[in-house]
């Protein structure tokens, strides 16, 4: 399933979300003096039972378990009808309906293993089941894809005969479950690139059931049957669409790239407009954990007579207020001359 609706490029956009975690980075600090620095991060580790692991919503988890129970369910119905109808487009729908409960079941997963708390290899916990789930949903909208081509093809040099009759019925059945499941992911979290995604399944879900009922019509008034293969192949040009936002969004999560409302330059400008007693911030690094979850680290230098404490708290508040970035973690740099980012490329400062 897969639909024309936008994925935030990444497909996933990574505007931050503002029910972010459950605390407020913004409100700790800690310093650590060693090897002539200080590092400021934004929680104490040591003062309270922390873990990075966020938020998952009880919400979102039903709403994708419910989404799943009715399409796995209607998904059999539907490749049942389609093989007996002989109709490609039912069976396309059904092919979408499968990757449909196969992402619902992912997302469900994701969601319930993302409540897992960090340890001691997982510093993060499992934030990112999320991603890996949607870049498995659109590796599967390729295959799905991939093979209903191959299949309309061989429909168009070999001609099936279609019942029209059971195949208008099961579409429009199809049409309201399929309705009826966006309506319940709706409900959701949307933000969240699992439910993103699934819900861009379930609008080619959508099409794909208009296409089927079109598909019955014309074969009913008309006999031609090539409309069948006709409108499958519309329907997988808007799912090679939305599969690729999703493709592009979720590896651009996994690649580390900055999130959709985050360029670095704009955002060093920013810090030095908005916080006084900053003379510089530099190796600044921002990336999201999973989507809507941006983090960030960075180096900063102080205006002479700046107090260290007020500019780092002044700092994180920015970034939360500007960006809503709140986990970022900000090292003073105290001596001019530090060696430039272990991060960069070779012969990069």
């Amino acid at each position: 399933m897969a639909g024309t609706g936008p994925v935030h490029n990444p497909g996933i956009h990574d505007h931050a979300e503002h029910d972010h975690d459950d605390h407020d980075h913004a409100g700790h600090s800690h310093a650590a003096v060693g090897h002539d620095h200080a590092s400021h991060d934004d929680h104490d580790h040591a003062g309270h039972d922390h873990s990075h692991a966020p938020t998952v919503s009880a919400g979102n988890e039903k709403v994708v378990l419910i989404g799943f129970v009715l399409t796995a369910t209607f998904m059999v119905a539907e490749v049942v009808a389609g093989v007996l109808s002989g109709s490609l487009a039912l069976i396309a729908d059904a092919g979408h309906m499968l990757t449909d409960a196969a992402a619902l079941l992912l997302a469900w997963a994701a969601f319930r293993f993302g409540r897992r708390a960090s340890d001691s290899k997982r510093s993060f916990g499992y934030m990112r089941l999320e991603v890996v789930a949607g870049l498995v949903n659109a590796l599967a909208l390729f295959a799905l894809t991939g093979w209903i081509l191959y299949e309309a093809i061989q429909r168009f040099m070999t001609p099936h005969e279609v019942l029209a009759g059971p195949m208008f019925i099961v579409a429009v059945l199809g049409l309201f479950i399929n309705i009826a499941v966006f309506f319940v992911l709706s409900r959701g979290d949307k933000e969240h690139v699992n439910i993103r995604g699934a819900m861009l399944h379930v609008l080619g879900d959508l099409l794909g059931s208009v296409a089927a009922i079109a598909a019955a019509i014309v074969i009913w008034l008309t006999g031609w049957m090539p409309i069948d293969p006709i409108l499958s192949v519309f329907v997988c040009l808007l799912v090679l669409r939305s599969a690729w936002k999703l493709f592009r969004g979720s590896l651009h999560i996994l690649m580390e790239g900055t999130p959709g409302n985050v360029a670095i330059e704009d955002l060093e400008k920013s810090l030095l407009a908005a916080v006084p007693g900053l003379k510089a911030a530099r190796h600044i690094h921002v990336w999201s954990i999973t989507s809507g979850k941006p983090v960030a680290t960075l180096e900063i230098v102080l205006a002479p007579g700046a107090d260290a404490a007020a500019t780092t708290l002044a700092t994180k508040q920015a970034l939360l207020g500007e960006y809503g970035i709140t986990h970022s973690t900000i090292e003073i740099v105290w001596e001019e001359g530090k060696p430039g980012c272990a991060l960069a490329a070779d012969g990069v400062p």
